[in-house]
């Protein structure tokens, strides 16, 4: 399948102190774990000037592929967009 947008969705994510890259998802009161990091796209450089530089990354948890969004100005974590793989990701607070 492919990736789904998705209205962004707040998350909190625990992230490794050495690279930055996220290790675990807590969404909906559930705790995901990330198995794999697989594409960074940093937006430092060229980004809308009302939203702000962000990075997105692509990680693969045990029942989907996620589309995450940190924005470096207010350091916040969003989900935009779903690759669900076997049973879907319960997103909604």
């Amino acid at each position: 399948m492919s990736m789904v947008e998705v209205s962004p969705t707040r998350i909190q994510v625990a992230c490794d102190l050495f690279s930055g890259t996220p290790r675990t998802i807590r969404a909906a009161g559930d705790v995901i774990p990330v198995l794999e990091l697989e594409r960074v796209r940093d937006e430092s450089r060229a980004y809308p000037v009302a939203t702000g530089p962000r990075t997105i990354f692509v990680v693969r948890t045990p029942s989907a592929r996620l589309r995450l969004s940190f924005t470096h100005r207010d350091r916040s974590w969003a989900v935009v967009g779903v690759d669900p793989i076997g049973s879907p990701v319960r997103l909604a607070a």
